[in-house]
């Protein structure tokens, strides 16, 4: 859901960059996730509906040559687009060479994105949140539909494919091993 700064006076409405929103989120009191896009400040954070799906897709990864070598895929992490603009995906996938990174602090921008689609966001924002991390350098995104037990794998902002049912999902080509029937994720 994206949050309207104004209507809520805690959030500021004069930040520009994620420099200046993450000074600001380091105040005491303004705790909680919240992703940055463009001067506005959008609370996130995962369902309880939205664990089981994380959760198998978190074991399913565990079986992976990427798990083996250490890369990691990790639910609501901070994943950099640009210097306005931030994402916290549900899941992002980090290689061992970019969690490293992150460990010394710099800023990283998550190569496969994991969404979880809420009953609160439109079709818009999905839209955005595929740009944005595109624009960051990803090479794929899903957008998990529970509802509708569909998956709409993003190979770019304007490429998809949807798979349902008994059709087998890959993350090819960011990790090849990384598949599954998605009626089992939903199972």
């Amino acid at each position: 859901m994206i949050s309207n700064p104004a209507a809520n006076p805690a959030l500021p409405t004069h930040l520009q960059t994620v420099e200046e929103f993450e000074q600001w989120q380091k105040q005491p009191g303004n705790d909680g996730s919240f992703e940055f896009v463009r001067g506005r400040i959008i609370p996130k954070s995962m369902k309880q509906d939205e664990i089981d799906i994380a959760d198998f897709l978190a074991r399913r990864f565990t079986q992976t040559n990427a798990y083996q070598q250490k890369h990691i895929l990790y639910p609501e992490l901070d994943s950099y687009v640009d210097a306005t603009r931030k994402r916290i995906p549900d899941l992002s996938y980090f290689t061992a060479e970019q969690w490293q990174a992150i460990r010394r602090g710099e800023r990283v921008n998550t190569l496969f994105a994991i969404e979880i689609l809420s009953d609160s966001e439109s079709h818009q924002e999905v839209l955005d949140k595929i740009q944005d991390y595109f624009d960051g350098g990803a090479q794929l995104g899903w957008y998990i539909v529970p509802k509708h037990q569909k998956i709409y794998a993003y190979t770019s902002p304007d490429d998809s494919t949807v798979i349902k049912g008994q059709q087998t999902i890959s993350a090819s080509p960011v990790l090849p091993d990384f598949q599954f029937t998605v009626a089992d994720l939903f199972a």
